[in-house]
């Protein structure tokens, strides 16, 4: 729906609430701003099909901006302000930002970027004033809060995790169509998860995320408020969805972790009856987990498995998942294959790479290499992940390939063993990776970040590998056991590459 006509009928209503802080946004203050903001990128020469870069924390302030790009025809690309200033400044040179808006607060990383983008023409900065550089504020102040005469839909241009490598910008294309007919994933959030104008929308995740900062704009788009947290914390989410009787909410599976581990008086506490539907992705959820959400929330966990890439969309509500446990649902787009190594076809529990058909493509912004390497000979295009298809065409996830094992000639799937072990009530996270072996080529081996309260060691150790063999076949059990922090981007996934090196790099010295 067209964001005017949204304002118009919801005015003073909160589009945008910080969970912490709670500032508000409404929805006649969004249409204002994002308006004059629209028209800064007019003036500043930005039309359709122009990029822009956006290196915010979770802040109220990036709503406008990222309304008044969405509504000006623009591509843009928010960056993860977790990364390393080399890293960021990858990103914003290699997207082709003409403009990028930062945060004072991040200015370390924003100044470097600026200085090595080579399209860059303006930086603007929000929160505290910084020397040399133009404030938002100062930018906007006298211009319309009409909007623009040649309002566009825009789109997002997001960055792969780079969890095995540098970062891959996924180039949408542009529809070319007015502002106001929305996304496809706004039309998906209504038709498939009833999202409306009386949704409250709990979004705990990092905006620089695809999902975050996409279901917070569909929520808006639908008439609902979203509420964002500013960083995720297992017991602000209770409070937080008590306070504002949230009706939907979103998650990652090392969330619910950590919510299951919060003490049972602490979970008590709140009232979590309002929640209609709680929505994960980004990462496979264990089956014990899930069942103890399911137990908590009552039936209302629906699990989506997609791609920023948008080459098809898998999903699954709590009800059918207790009949197929561990599937992550059926294509609602795309048609999925599993295939082996030669690309031949593979049959009902065959594990092989996932390939997806009948559905858009796609492109890695400036890198044909890696655009041709996600697609075959058939059209078919993967995202790397491997799994296998029920025979009534249910998907299960088993691993990234780059993270398999090879162990004595047997594939090992690290996620089973991590799924194994992270609710031990010693382990804060887990991952496993395959290290080097003389005899086997790679041996297990499980790093744990222990919990509060517990003591590493070589006793640690020998429990959790017995734990593991409890459960699993013992050839899949860790062969060795170390205790320190577990890399993970705030979306949930684990950085096994950095997890490698630090192996190499102990190995080396």
């Amino acid at each position: 729906m067209q964001l005017t006509t949204l304002a118009a009928e919801h005015g003073d209503k909160p589009a945008i609430i910080m969970g912490a802080s709670g500032e508000t946004l409404s929805y006649r203050e969004l249409e204002a701003r994002s308006n004059q903001i629209a028209h800064l990128f007019r003036e500043r020469g930005l039309g359709a099909g122009d990029h822009i870069a956006i290196l915010l924390e979770n802040r109220l302030e990036i709503f406008p901006i990222v309304w008044a790009a969405q509504r000006s025809g623009l591509l843009y690309t928010p960056v993860n302000w977790h990364l390393s200033p080399a890293e960021a400044a990858y990103i914003v040179d290699n997207c082709e930002a003409k403009l990028l808006i930062s945060s004072s607060s991040l200015e370390s990383i924003a100044a470097p970027a600026a200085a090595s983008a080579s399209r860059l023409t303006a930086r603007l900065v929000v929160g505290e004033r910084v020397e040399g550089v133009e404030h938002l504020d100062s930018a906007i102040a006298d211009l319309s809060r009409e909007p623009i005469s040649d309002e566009a839909e825009g789109y997002y241009m997001f960055y792969s995790s780079g969890t095995t490598g540098r970062p891959k910008g996924i180039l949408p294309e542009l529809s070319g169509e007015s502002f106001g007919t929305g996304l496809s994933i706004d039309h998906t959030m209504r038709a498939a998860f009833s999202f409306s104008a009386a949704t409250r929308f709990l979004s705990t995740g990092p905006l620089y995320h695809a999902a975050p900062l996409a279901w917070c704009i569909g929520a808006v788009r639908n008439g609902g408020t979203a509420v964002v947290m500013e960083k995720f914390d297992a017991e602000a989410v209770l409070r937080l969805i008590d306070r504002h009787r949230i009706t939907h909410a979103q998650f990652v599976p090392t969330m619910f972790v950590r919510m299951l581990k919060l003490a049972d008086d602490v979970r008590a506490a709140y009232d979590v009856s309002s929640v209609q539907l709680a929505i994960h992705a980004a990462a496979p959820c264990p089956i014990e987990v899930k069942e103890r959400m399911i137990e908590w929330f009552g039936p209302t966990l629906v699990e989506f498995y997609a791609g920023s890439e948008g080459n098809g969309f898998f999903m699954i509500d709590s009800p059918t998942w207790l009949t197929h446990k561990g599937s992550v649902g059926t294509a609602l787009t795309g048609v999925v294959h599993i295939c082996d190594d030669e690309g031949r076809e593979l049959g009902p529990h065959e594990i092989g790479t996932i390939w997806l058909s009948d559905n858009k493509r796609f492109e890695y912004h400036g890198d044909p290499v890696k655009t041709a390497a996600a697609y075959n000979d058939k059209g078919w295009s993967t995202l790397g992940d491997l799994g296998h298809v029920d025979q009534e065409g249910f998907l299960y996830l088993s691993d990234r390939r780059t993270d398999l094992i090879l162990s004595g000639g047997v594939n090992i799937y690290p996620r089973e063993i991590e799924d194994a072990l992270t609710l031990h009530p010693a382990v804060g996270d887990v991952a496993v990776i395959g290290l080097p072996d003389g005899e086997m080529g790679q041996r297990v081996h499980a790093v744990i970040e222990v919990a509060e309260g517990s003591t590493p060691g070589p006793e640690l150790a020998e429990s959790l590998i017995g734990f593991c063999r409890d459960r699993l076949a013992h050839f899949k059990a860790p062969r060795s056991v170390s205790f320190e922090p577990v890399p993970r981007l705030p979306s949930g996934k684990i950085l096994k590459r950095e997890l490698m090196q630090r192996f190499q790099d102990a190995s080396t010295r």
